[in-house]
């Protein structure tokens, strides 16, 4: 029997990325097609944001530095010059001593430095303003090119398209983007105890479970799942499915058939399916030692364990980067910090990573354990994300201060 020669987290993704590299392809579609998908460049502006000068508040434009020393029993006035009308460049050039209405995101018109608001202002005569309140010169003002420079570069290759990123691509004039086609990812469950959901099981067969697992993990990370179906625990079967979903996929997840049992011929499986082969077969971790990835003809195989928490915890260290990024070089970091409300024992030289829910006690936040085996999906439900124990570590201890990965 073959036993396991783990290797740690940080390894595993170097040996991943040092044999394999996703090969994208691209398409360019329109802004309303574009949220959620990944950008295939960079993209640069092409002007500046605003493309002038502009008012944030209703009120009046002025010479700041003439309202200086304004109060409402000694204001400042000023001769009224009339209105600057939105979407037109201003005929009016202030003079010292004049001011002119403008509306929030209304030019500023030459001659003023500063916009005081209406509130802060009072009407003598159509044609008299007093000022009762001083404002600072550039107060209530966005200068042109604030927001967004001429050529600086506003967004990134891989980045995920939000509503507020269209707005900014439409802000600087782009219409349409070029963005990464999903990457297609097939996944195949493996075992003999495996019944499609819609069947009943018999005694001592379950439901598959891991496939919609995996298939809800890629959609949410960018990538289009193809479902292959169960194979028996047959190495022939395995393999009729593997190739298939290797000439349809550019990566594919195998679930079960990736421990040491007689009955677990992934690993034999993967050998066979092209060069360079297996990469690593365990990794240093709880849940997920038993996971194992190879390489078959620029087609990256990830052999994952059956249990489905051990699933989701190495999806989210290794594959999930891969969809969403193209890569390891953008870091997880803890979402939330929180206490933990007890202590943990953990197995030194392995990385654990522990369910929690997050529970708020006197305006502080606690990280309180889901304890139970890899193979309860249930406490994946009632987790609200993970806490990791380093590889060097002993446990945790009651409120120990830890940062929790958020599902």
């Amino acid at each position: 029997m073959e036993l396991f020669n783990v290797v740690t987290v940080p390894e595993a993704r170097r040996q991943i990325e040092q044999s394999w590299e996703a090969k994208w392809q691209i398409e360019r579609v329109s802004l309303t097609e574009a949220l959620g998908r990944r950008l295939a460049a960079d993209v640069f502006s092409r002007e500046e944001v605003p493309g002038f000068t502009r008012s944030t508040v209703d009120g009046f434009a002025l010479r700041a530095e003439e309202t200086f020393g304004a109060t409402e029993t000694l204001p400042a006035c000023f001769e009224l010059m009339g209105e600057i009308l939105m979407g037109v460049v201003p005929e009016i050039d202030l003079l010292p001593g004049q001011a002119a209405r403008v509306s929030t995101g209304g030019m500023l018109p030459p001659g003023a430095n500063a916009v005081v608001m209406l509130e802060h202002t009072e009407l003598l005569d159509p044609k008299s303003l007093a000022v009762i309140r001083p404002v600072a010169p550039g107060e209530n003002l966005v200068f042109q090119g604030e927001d967004i420079a001429c050529g600086s570069q506003v967004l990134t290759t891989g980045h995920r398209l939000r509503p507020q990123d269209l707005g900014l691509l439409a802000a600087v004039g782009i219409t349409a983007v070029p963005v990464r086609l999903p990457m297609k990812v097939g996944i195949i469950s493996t075992g003999n105890e495996l019944v499609m959901p819609e069947n009943e099981p018999l005694f001592g067969q379950v439901r598959d479970i891991n496939s919609y697992v995996l298939s809800g993990l890629v959609q949410e990370s960018g990538g289009l799942p193809l479902l292959f179906g169960i194979a028996r625990d047959d190495p022939d079967a395995i393999l009729a499915l593997a190739e298939k979903a290797l000439s349809l996929c550019d990566l594919v997840l195998i679930s079960g058939g990736s421990s040491v049992g007689s009955r677990d011929y992934t690993v034999q499986v993967l050998k066979s399916l092209g060069t360079p082969g297996i990469l690593f077969h365990g990794v240093s971790l709880k849940p997920g030692k038993p996971t194992l990835a190879a390489v078959a003809d620029g087609r990256l195989v990830f052999g994952l364990p059956g249990h489905p928490v051990s699933v989701m915890v190495v999806f989210d260290l290794l594959i999930k980067p891969l969809l969403s990024l193209g890569g390891y070089g953008q870091e997880r970091h803890p979402a939330v910090r929180a206490k933990m409300t007890r202590s943990l024992a953990s197995g030194a030289g392995r990385e654990e990573h522990v369910r929690v829910r997050l529970i708020e006690r006197d305006g502080e936040l606690w990280a309180d354990p889901v304890l139970g085996k890899s193979g309860l999906i249930s406490t994946m439900v009632k987790a609200q994300g993970t806490v990791v124990i380093p590889l060097e570590a002993e446990g945790l201890s009651m409120g120990q201060e830890v940062g929790v990965h958020l599902f």
